[in-house]
């Protein structure tokens, strides 16, 4: 069968063909060699091509001894490994955290004022006789009886009220930064090599 596409494990040779299609393969002679009408027979019977400036059988891998890894899960072969790891990506967006609204309403409270008022009292006074007031001292009754009355008058507390505008009040929003702690699980590829004479290495 052809060589190409086959790995060695342990000491086995793995070949990427199924047992019924191997069984049912051209027969050649184990001792002799393959003509090209065999080699032709063959590679058309395996749907593959000659490898590049091969005659006869291959009897071994290129790959083999040069010094250089290859895929053994597979056809396709590759030099080396690639180890990839999930990354977590953070990014912020805004939603509601909810709202505030201003509401206005009239309570009603005691307020207590001190105002200042005038008011008239009446005093007696009593002056002497002088030829300033005779006249008017005797111009009645040598001896009367009278009543004399005065009105006397008083500040009155006047209370009115009006609206008095106070104060403007609105609603302004301040930005407040805070650390958040984001806890997420990630997966990742580990690699181990497997040396029988030093042992084993994982990355």
């Amino acid at each position: 069968m052809p060589i190409a596409g086959a790995s060695l494990v342990d000491d086995n040779v793995m070949v990427g063909y199924a047992k019924s299609q191997i069984e049912d393969a051209p027969r050649t002679d184990a001792d002799g060699e393959l003509s090209p009408e065999d080699e032709d027979a063959l590679y058309t019977h395996y749907g593959t091509e000659p490898l590049s400036g091969t005659t006869g059988v291959q009897t071994t891998d290129d790959r083999v001894g040069d010094g250089q890894g290859y895929d053994t899960s597979g056809a396709e072969t590759d030099d080396a490994m690639t180890r990839s790891e999930e990354q977590v990506d953070v990014s912020t967006g805004t939603g509601q955290a909810g709202t505030a609204r201003l509401r206005k309403w009239i309570e009603t409270e005691d307020v207590q004022m001190t105002v200042p008022i005038s008011r008239e009292k009446a005093r007696m006074v009593t002056e002497p006789i002088t030829d300033a007031n005779r006249d008017a001292a005797t111009s009645g009754g040598d001896l009367t009886e009278e009543e004399h009355e005065v009105t006397l008058t008083e500040e009155v507390v006047d209370v009115d009220k009006r609206v008095v505008p106070k104060e403007r009040v609105r609603l302004e929003t301040d930005v407040e930064t805070e650390e958040v702690t984001v806890d997420e699980q990630v997966r990742k590829e580990r690699i181990e090599m497997d040396d029988d004479n030093s042992g084993t290495s994982t990355s």
